[in-house]
């Protein structure tokens, strides 16, 4: 199969969900209201044009795809409309995948629309790639996700443009991803602090050298305390990074500089992530 768009990515919120929440409003995202799946977890979604964030507390032990981690970026999720068929790709190129699985949660969305949103999911092992997940997910009900209303942010954001990971081995993680989607579907770096890149739709995965990603953060860096590879950053682009700096000013949002004209928020105001705008 060619590379999935990125469908979402997950913030994993270990403790208080109210405090994830409160923390990521204070960034300027709009988000919806705090809703069960039926596997026990609650969610809260920064809805974009095509992608979304999801801020995931796993409720109190019921998912025990989550246990162990900590507050942090935890997710990565690729777009799929077939999941019997994705799911059979992967067991042919032997990727260790779980069953389909089948799950739902109420949607209730500002425009007026409620009922029940439905997913498909191919789920790989919890840390079979990186410290982290990774799983296709297919949406049976896309009018219960995604409407107008919710994709207004007053941080002006539209779409997620790129997610880092800290990797101690990135060559072990480009296999990885190499096997589940083809050869050369990462494009390998050719200088030894650049990361390798895997491009799903116009969202680039950079599988980052730790110490290299450290260097060039600096003071954005998240701790990697006890995580080999982890994901460290995601980025988003807005409409107009210069309200998008006005607005964090004035909710006295800490930043740092980015490349090319960027900020940064630092890990401690955005639960151990480095959240970066950009134009």
């Amino acid at each position: 199969m060619t590379v999935p768009g990125l469908d979402h990515i997950v913030v994993d919120v270990a403790g208080d969900m109210g405090r994830g929440e409160a923390a990521y409003r204070a960034l300027g995202f709009t988000f919806t209201e705090r809703t069960t799946h039926s596997l026990g977890s609650s969610n809260h979604l920064a809805m974009f044009d095509t992608d979304y964030l999801e801020l995931l507390n796993p409720g109190n032990g019921a998912r025990p795809d989550l246990a162990g981690f900590t507050d942090g970026l935890n997710g990565l999720v690729f777009a799929m409309e077939n999941a019997d068929a994705v799911h059979a790709d992967q067991v042919a190129k032997g990727v260790p995948v779980n069953p389909v699985q089948n799950f739902s949660r109420d949607a209730k969305l500002p425009n007026g629309m409620e009922g029940t949103a439905r997913f498909n999911t191919v789920r790989l092992p919890p840390r079979s790639v990186f410290d982290g997940r990774v799983y296709f997910c297919e949406h049976l009900t896309p009018a219960l996700v995604w409407c107008p209303e919710l994709k207004i942010h007053t941080n002006g954001a539209l779409a997620i443009a790129r997610v880092a990971l800290a990797c101690s081995m990135p060559d072990a993680v480009a296999v990885s991803f190499d096997r589940m989607f083809g050869a050369g579907a990462v494009a390998r770096a050719t200088a030894a602090d650049a990361p390798h890149v895997l491009r799903a739709g116009a969202v680039a995965v950079e599988l980052w050298p730790e110490k290299a990603l450290a260097a060039t953060l600096g003071k954005a860096m998240p701790d990697t305390t006890g995580r080999g590879d982890m994901m460290a950053l995601f980025g988003v682009r807005v409409r107009d990074i210069a309200a998008t700096a006005d607005y964090l000013r004035g909710a006295g949002v800490p930043t740092l500089p980015g490349r090319n004209g960027s900020l940064i928020v630092p890990p401690e105001a955005a639960l151990n992530v480095a959240v970066e705008f950009s134009a």
